[in-house]
């Protein structure tokens, strides 16, 4: 989502964050891609929640990110922040995969 399809007022918190990480991807000096997997490591290391990691599954999976390059992620990280917020980084992303997939087919957005 771009600055401008947000800000519809349906879903405000969400609007407000995918405009929060359209400013970032367009600030940022990374590609899209580098910065989609600096969040993956960075959720993973403030161990947040599956509705973090589902806030951020439409953004990464546009940019390109594969659940190979989470998986990846989590790997390089692992020695960084440990085991216990690495497994449940691969359950929150999980869930948060779920949470999307579940939204679209209630057609209730997502993602």
């Amino acid at each position: 989502m771009t600055t401008e399809q947000a800000g519809t007022g349906q879903a405000p918190v969400a609007e407000t964050l995918a405009m929060m990480t359209a400013v970032s991807l367009e600030a940022s000096t990374l590609s899209a891609r580098e910065l989609m997997i600096a969040r993956i490591a960075a959720l993973a290391a403030v161990e947040a929640p599956s509705a973090s990691y589902a806030l951020n599954v439409g953004a990464a999976t546009e940019a390109g990110v594969t659940l190979a390059d989470a998986q990846g992620t989590l790997v390089a990280v692992a020695p960084l922040i440990g085991t216990p917020r690495v497994v449940a980084a691969c359950l929150g992303l999980a869930e948060g995969i779920g949470l999307v997939i579940e939204a679209a087919a209630s057609g209730t957005g997502g993602g």
